[in-house]
């Protein structure tokens, strides 16, 4: 018989940003870890969208703050040793957290910056929540050119990503999607596309021609597999 496996530093994750993204992250670090002969160690504590939100909307960034700090609490209680958060649009919250979490956070925004500057990009566009895209990923990119897309354009990739959290994406809404990504290459002059929603993260996995398309969910979870077993 097989000695058990060596346990990981365990994570405490914000899910529920919706539900698809939560299960996303879940099976994507399952796998990181158990490829490096590890066992997983982790807490999902389970936000509320709508609360979520609410708060975004109402550009109440302390209290969204406020609101994840309590779940992630919870966790600390439950023996979590740090945490995460599994979409892009509530790190428009992170500095704010940063200061309340009793936990270190490992914020999407810092790992996808030290990504780009990696590949030494230096113009991308973004396909997220309209509130990712009209703050330039919260204007936490520094030099790097954020391409700024048509109002009519931001409101459909908003839609879309939408439809995709309630569970009612389509074969056409990628389609749609891979075509503005396209047009941001073309018409725009952006080196890369970044996937900046965790939802669209199983539909945009593959680059589409001379479109490269870049998923934050993908480089924030390889940054969080990473810590588990550092």
């Amino acid at each position: 018989m097989s000695a058990p496996l060596k346990d990981t530093r365990c994570l405490g994750l914000i899910g529920g940003l919706g539900p698809a993204a939560t299960v996303y992250y879940y099976r994507a670090l399952i796998a990181a870890i158990e490829r490096q002969s590890r066992a997983p160690r982790l807490l999902i504590a389970h936000a509320d969208i709508n609360r979520v939100y609410q708060y975004v909307n109402g550009k109440d960034y302390d209290g969204l703050a406020r609101y994840l700090a309590g779940l992630i609490a919870q966790m600390e209680a439950g023996g979590a040793e740090f945490t995460a958060i599994v979409a892009a649009t509530p790190h428009i919250c992170a500095p704010q957290l940063s200061r309340r979490s009793t936990l270190p956070l490992i914020d999407m925004m810092t790992e996808v910056d030290k990504a780009l500057r990696a590949r030494q990009l230096t113009r991308v566009a973004l396909l997220g929540t309209r509130f990712t895209i009209e703050t330039r990923m919260f204007g936490r990119l520094g030099d790097i050119e954020v391409v700024m897309p048509k109002p009519d354009e931001i409101d459909r990739i908003h839609t879309i990503y939408l439809q995709v959290v309630g569970g009612n994406g389509t074969a056409e809404h990628v389609a749609e999607l891979r075509k503005l990504a396209k047009t941001f290459v073309t018409r725009d002059g952006a080196q890369a596309v970044l996937v900046a929603g965790t939802d669209l993260s199983p539909l945009l996995k593959a680059d589409d021609g001379d479109v490269l398309l870049i998923d934050c969910a993908d480089i924030h979870i390889d940054a969080i597999a990473q810590r588990m077993v550092g």
